[in-house]
């Protein structure tokens, strides 16, 4: 029996040195701040209730340390894997199909700007909405009726929630 997407997590990468170490964008890592920035976040989303059964990641280094930090903090400790369809540009339909072949109940996706932005309009039914996502924001979409279908963005968490 096959399960259903039913939540689908969308999170941009949390914030990045300006150069990698060999000068690439592929190799850029996180910053100590955005490292510790985007832990406390991922805990706060941990104690509301956040639930992953697997992380995928764009190959990118900063996406992959983003990813690995929610896999810690979240309470299930959920696997990561990296997911060439999240690099820069990201595919939708590729990404489709990688998730449902996990069969898992709830999904985290963690790529880049303005992707991560096109992929939950996608997600929601409206590819041509405009939706700016900050670094280290996740958004959660609730998918009734299994992904691929049209779901709800039930809220959009950014940094900022942190400060208040």
């Amino acid at each position: 029996m096959s399960t259903i997407t039913s939540h689908l997590y969308i999170a941009r990468h949390a914030w990045a040195e300006d150069f990698g170490e060999d000068g690439t964008d592929f190799s850029r890592s996180l910053t100590k701040k955005g490292i510790k920035r985007f832990r406390k976040m991922a805990r706060r989303l941990a104690e509301a209730g956040m639930q992953v059964d697997v992380i995928a990641t764009s190959p990118l280094v900063r996406t992959r340390q983003t990813a690995e930090i929610l896999a810690e903090e979240l309470f299930e400790h959920p696997p990561v894997v990296a997911v060439d369809a999240l690099a820069p540009g990201s595919n939708w339909a590729a990404m489709l199909d990688w998730t449902l072949e996990q069969q898992a109940a709830r999904v985290a996706w963690v790529g880049h700007s303005p992707c991560v932005g096109r992929l939950v309009a996608m997600a929601i039914g409206d590819g041509s909405a405009l939706i700016r996502m900050q670094k280290g924001s996740v958004a959660s979409i609730r998918l009734d009726d299994g992904l691929g279908h049209h779901g709800e963005l039930a809220w959009l968490a950014t940094a900022d929630l942190l400060d208040a």
